[in-house]
């Protein structure tokens, strides 16, 4: 399994409608994404950030299907906007050695086809998964 968490903080001033849209959006991305096997949204607690998410993943090749699905990019049109600072990190079980480097991989194709997202990513506080050397 890879746990994929995302933990933020929205930036000054978004209002309750559009973190409501936001969070609607993520649901949706969950529901929609058949590599999710489960998931939890809700506020963060004991921490800097307020808000946060996990998507539990069976394997590397679920990691990519939710990583490159169409609901995924939408989930970052609707969110990444409102987002003041971000990190995300992945936790897993999996014995590949090579795992780490996989899911680098993933997200540098991810953001080499969809420069859109990547402005996005780049103008935010981020950290995390996809982000500099595996």
């Amino acid at each position: 399994m890879i746990y994929h968490s995302i933990r933020l903080s929205f930036k000054p001033g978004v209002s309750a409608e559009k973190t409501k849209a936001a969070f609607d959006q993520w649901h949706k991305m969950a529901k929609e994404i058949p590599a999710v096997q489960f998931y939890c949204i809700g506020r963060d607690i004991g921490g800097e950030y307020e808000y946060g998410a996990m998507f539990a993943l069976k394997d590397i090749e679920g990691y990519k299907e939710f990583v490159m699905h169409p609901a995924g990019r939408e989930t970052d049109l609707v969110g990444l906007p409102l987002v003041q600072n971000i990190v995300s990190m992945d936790l897993t079980d999996d014995p590949d050695p090579e795992i780490a480097e996989k899911i680098h991989e993933i997200h540098r194709v991810r953001f080499e086809r969809d420069p859109d997202v990547l402005e996005l990513v780049n103008n935010l506080s981020y950290s995390g998964s996809g982000i500099g050397p595996a």
